[in-house]
């Protein structure tokens, strides 16, 4: 992996989650996009999801792990599947990638272990397994690892040591708050300058609103790292953990984010074009989506490079 492949203009992938349930994707419980792994039927929706992002101009796509991570997967009573449906998320990655034919880039998504959008409080040991469990699954398929929506420090510190010992590369990705800093209260700046190393490929603003990812710019721009966002589009500027607005069990219906999250549908592929050309004048070279977003916005993006 080039270390230096984010010093040019890059476009990432757009969301998978909220895409899929628009596509059709019926989820159970808590496990959203994790669910179109488990039941084969919606396989080729995954496929599907990342072919679209790809023909949009995207030249990295994410494996769809962010939400096989263990403690989702024993939360709705499949754990004993969780190795089965990590190793889809990259085969169906992989799958995609050849039937574009295009000379993409597949990044790992490693989220955050426990509730997103929250700092993980756990026993270090129990945080560094879930971890390394995960990254051991998918390290042989990708090219190099994404440290998805991540809150503090401390866990990306227990991350970046297994990320090592498996040489990879990594771009991490930061969850930002309305204050600008992280959820544990840290800066942007202090994280980096504790924890960045050789391995890092760019920082990002990690589903995040627009107004955050502005509102950091200027911070970001400072690291002298390569630095972009995976935007969000939800209609709060700042998402409660998933895990206050969905106590479903695994045998019901999950009920989907975006009920109690919304959406911006004002946010067209060409409003999101002209917030990001803001963007890149101050120095930004990696581009996405996340939540809500769809290949209409990467297609836009892709015409910025």
């Amino acid at each position: 992996m080039d270390l230096n492949y984010f010093k040019k203009t890059r476009i990432l992938d757009a969301g998978m989650g909220q895409e899929l349930l628009a596509r059709g994707l019926v989820t159970k419980g808590t496990l959203w996009s994790a669910t179109s792994l488990i039941d084969e039927k919606y396989n080729n929706l995954v496929v599907d999801t990342h072919l679209s992002s790809i023909e949009a101009g995207a030249e990295v796509i994410l494996t769809n792990t962010f939400t096989t991570r263990r403690v989702r997967m024993e939360q709705n009573q499949v754990g004993d599947l969780f190795h089965f449906a990590n190793q889809r998320a990259c085969e169906l990655a992989i799958k995609a990638k050849k039937i574009s034919k295009k000379n993409i880039l597949i990044a790992g998504s490693l989220p955050a272990q426990n509730d997103t959008y929250e700092v993980d409080k756990r026993d270090k040991n129990t945080i560094k397994k879930d971890f390394f469990d995960q990254a051991s699954i998918i390290n042989s398929y990708i090219d190099f690892f994404y440290l998805d929506v991540i809150s503090s420090g401390r866990e990306i510190d227990i991350a970046l040591n297994i990320i090592r010992k498996l040489n990879k590369s990594v771009l991490v990705g930061l969850h930002i708050k309305k204050n600008g800093k992280l959820p544990s209260g840290e800066t942007i700046t202090n994280v980096v300058n504790k924890y960045k190393d050789e391995n890092w490929l760019g920082v990002i603003a990690a589903c995040v609103s627009l107004e955050i990812i502005e509102k950091v710019s200027n911070e970001l721009k400072d690291l002298n790292i390569p630095f972009g966002f995976k935007a969000n589009l939800w209609a709060v500027e700042e998402p409660l953990p998933a895990h206050r607005f969905n106590n479903a069990g695994y045998n019901e219906v999950g009920k989907n984010p975006n009920i109690t999250l919304g959406k911006r549908e004002e946010i067209t592929g060409k409003v999101f074009s002209e917030f990001t050309k803001k963007i890149i004048k101050k120095g930004a070279t990696i581009l996405g989506g996340c939540c809500e977003t769809d290949s209409s916005h990467i297609k836009e993006l892709s015409k910025l490079k």
